[in-house]
C-alpha cells in the first residue's frame, strides 16, 4: 500500500489530524492561563486570546470539510494567521505582565509545534 493511501485510511476525520490536535492542547492552555488575567480583562485581551485560539482548530476543522483542496489550504492559511496573531497577544500579555517567562514559553512552544505540524500539512497538500 502507498503512504498516500495508508495516510488517507488513518484519517477519517480532522479530529483524526495531528495538527487539530496539538491546537485543540493551545486552547486548553490558554484558557488554563488567561484564568488569572484581570478581571478588567475579560472583554479585552483575555477574550481576544480565547477567541483566536479557537478559531485555529476551527479553520483546521471547516476546511477539512470543504470540497476542494484550494478552499482547504484557504483555512488553513487563516488558522496560520491565528496562529501568528496568538502569538503577538501572548507577548503583549507578557509586556503587561499577565503572564510570566515559563507561561510565555509555554504558549510559543506549543503555538512553534502546533505551526510546524500546519506547515507540514499545507506542504503536503502542495505536492
Amino acid at each position: 500500500m502507498r503512504d498516500q493511501e495508508k495516510h488517507q485510511q488513518e484519517i477519517r476525520s480532522y479530529r483524526d489530524l495531528v495538527v487539530w490536535q496539538k491546537a485543540m492542547e493551545l486552547v486548553v492552555a490558554v484558557y488554563q492561563l488567561t484564568r488569572t488575567f484581570p478581571s478588567e480583562e475579560m472583554f479585552g485581551l483575555t477574550s481576544q486570546l480565547r477567541r483566536t485560539a479557537v478559531s485555529i482548530p476551527s479553520n483546521i476543522a471547516e476546511g477539512y470539510g470543504r470540497t476542494s483542496t484550494g478552499e482547504y489550504k484557504q483555512f488553513l492559511g487563516h488558522a496560520r494567521g491565528a496562529l501568528w496573531e496568538l502569538e503577538t497577544q501572548v507577548l503583549i500579555a507578557k509586556q503587561l505582565n499577565y503572564l510570566n517567562g515559563s507561561e510565555v514559553q509555554r504558549l510559543l512552544d506549543l503555538a512553534a509545534e502546533t505551526g510546524r505540524t500546519l506547515h507540514g500539512l499545507l506542504s503536503s497538500l502542495k505536492r
